[in-house]
């Protein structure tokens, strides 16, 4: 099954979902990452603040593939669909950015900035 993201919420419950599919708990995902169970708990919670290495490391032992795809391009085959993680293939596509003009950087039409986010105050677990 291939699932496009197009919002980092949508994240962690495929990662839960993956997790679940390969059967594995979170203690038994954490040992083979080398962190605590705690550790991968958050991860799990909140993928969005973990790093792209971190991640990419989760999802291959889950044994999930991650592909990157230009949704811009025409009648893509089956296998060349985005499959990175996310919704299913009829959700809407974001609306493209406009180029930057006279009065500052390129903006999304019709998108607000997300709140401000408040970093973790737990020290963070380096591996």
């Amino acid at each position: 099954m291939r699932y496009p993201i197009r919002t980092l919420q949508q994240i962690r419950p495929l990662l839960v979902s993956f997790r679940k599919q390969a059967g594995l708990t979170q203690q038994a995902l954490a040992e083979q990452l080398g962190i605590t169970q705690q550790s991968y708990a958050q991860i799990e919670a909140n993928p969005a603040s973990t790093s792209v290495e971190r991640l990419y490391l989760v999802l291959r032992l889950l044994g999930v593939e991650l592909v990157l795809a230009d949704s811009n391009e025409p009648d893509q085959p089956d296998d060349m669909q985005p499959s990175f993680l996310g919704t299913p293939l009829s959700a809407p596509a974001l609306p493209r950015p406009t180029k930057a003009g006279p009065n500052g950087p390129k903006q999304v039409k019709g998108i607000q900035a997300p709140a401000k986010i408040t970093p973790p105050s737990a020290k963070k677990e380096i591996w």
